[in-house]
């Protein structure tokens, strides 16, 4: 039976592989991966998908199992770039049955979670889903078909959604767009979410993001 498909990419999170441009210290951005995939995984608990958890290194199975706990599963991601490991993941599942595929990172435990829906809905009438992440790149990317786009991409530069549109040369193919959101990969975006998570509190809204939030109660990053 057709099914959707949540994929969240992550790395175990062991000190000197992760977080490593927020300029802490290796067992700090390890906290803080751990703190982000976690809070991730508590959010997308009610969306209407089967998650997987797309992790590596692929040795890393039975530890990334303990720390993510029951009730999702797990796959370890291909080799080569990104754009491989996306094109993989994306390309099995859609074979395997799914009728549509949406793949999030971890460097944004604060999205809403009303964007992955969103995301899955769109998904109904749209080839291809985008979340335009304000550095330049994506934090969420969903297909429903197999599209040659990932392949070259300058991943670790700021042109990555420039250069992924540029790709969509078939007139068929039909895109939708989410909000634009941020990612946390250096200290200016953990400074740009530890305000943000405090505007919230202020207002009276619940971040939902409660390892992390005592994170941020520990001091600066």
């Amino acid at each position: 039976m057709p099914h959707s498909v949540l994929g969240i990419f992550a790395k175990v999170p062991v000190a000197g592989a992760v977080k490593t441009r927020l300029g802490v210290s290796p067992d700090r951005a390890a906290e803080i991966a751990r703190a982000f995939l976690l809070d991730v995984l508590d959010r997308t608990h009610a969306i209407a998908a089967r998650r997987v958890v797309v992790f590596a290194p692929a040795e890393s199975r039975e530890e990334m199992a303990r720390l993510v706990g029951a009730g999702v599963e797990l796959e370890a991601q291909a080799d080569g770039d990104l754009g491989r490991r996306l094109e993989r993941f994306i390309g099995d599942r859609l074979d395997a049955g799914a009728d549509r595929v949406v793949v999030i990172g971890t460097d944004s435990p604060t999205l809403p979670p009303e964007f992955l829906s969103r995301a899955l809905e769109d998904l109904a009438h749209a080839d291809l889903v985008l979340g335009p992440a304000t550095d330049g790149g994506y934090y969420l990317v969903g297909c429903r078909r197999r599209l040659p786009i990932f392949d070259g991409i300058s991943w670790s530069r700021d042109t990555v959604l420039a250069e992924t549109i540029d790709r969509l040369d078939d007139p068929r193919w039909s895109v939708s767009l989410l909000p634009p959101w941020y990612d946390v990969d250096t200290p200016e975006g953990w400074a740009m979410m530890r305000g943000h998570v405090r505007a919230m509190r202020r207002a009276g809204v619940d971040p939902g993001v409660r390892r992390t939030e005592e994170l941020m109660g520990k001091g600066q990053v």
